[in-house]
């Protein structure tokens, strides 16, 4: 008679499953494989966070964030129509954009988690904005944001900014948003 695996058990399979993936293995995915339901896999991985695993949540599901890239944080300024341009700056000089964020007088810091690597991620986050009912988060602060990039060496990152300022897209951190967007 096979026994049902134990709480733990479960736990360091889903660690494995996501250490041998490549892409964010969905809540169901993993629930199936581990032979519960979708749920027990949300609660097995705040479980699994507190025992210090970085685990990341992304659109298309969790993934185990192993990653030794170099991370900075930029400002950025531009209109709906040149969202596209900012993005592939980012993925053709082999950046990954992490996140989008906005510093809100009223809202304060929104966040939204976006990890787009390549020109097909940046084609699927803008045709969700075209068809969908909503609009980017620049929008509610006029045109400026903040995106983490990640990339394997920091010069790339400089690369990336110095691009992004070119094309007149990198804005200025003001002191005050240094401390309170990181």
């Amino acid at each position: 008679m096979e026994t049902e695996p134990t709480g733990a058990q479960r736990r360091k399979k889903i660690i494995e499953l996501m250490q041998n993936s490549r892409a964010p293995l969905s809540g169901s995915a993993l629930g199936k494989a581990t032979g519960v339901s979708r749920q027990v896999v949300v609660q097995d991985i705040a479980l699994l966070r507190t025992e210090g695993y970085p685990i990341l949540a992304t659109t298309r599901g969790y993934l185990l964030d192993c990653s030794t890239d170099a991370v900075r944080l930029v400002k950025v300024c531009h209109t709906n129509e040149q969202t596209e341009e900012e993005l592939n700056i980012v993925v053709d000089l082999g950046g990954t954009v992490v996140d989008v964020m906005v510093n809100h007088r009223a809202y304060g810091k929104l966040t939204a988690p976006l990890d787009i690597k390549s020109r097909r991620d940046v084609q699927l986050f803008m045709e969700r904005i075209r068809t969908g009912k909503s609009t980017p988060l620049l929008n509610i602060t006029s045109g400026y944001h903040f995106h983490h990039i990640s990339a394997p060496r920091e010069e790339i990152l400089e690369e990336i900014e110095a691009k992004l300022k070119e094309k007149g897209f990198l804005a200025e951190i003001l002191p005050y948003e240094r401390g309170t967007l990181q």
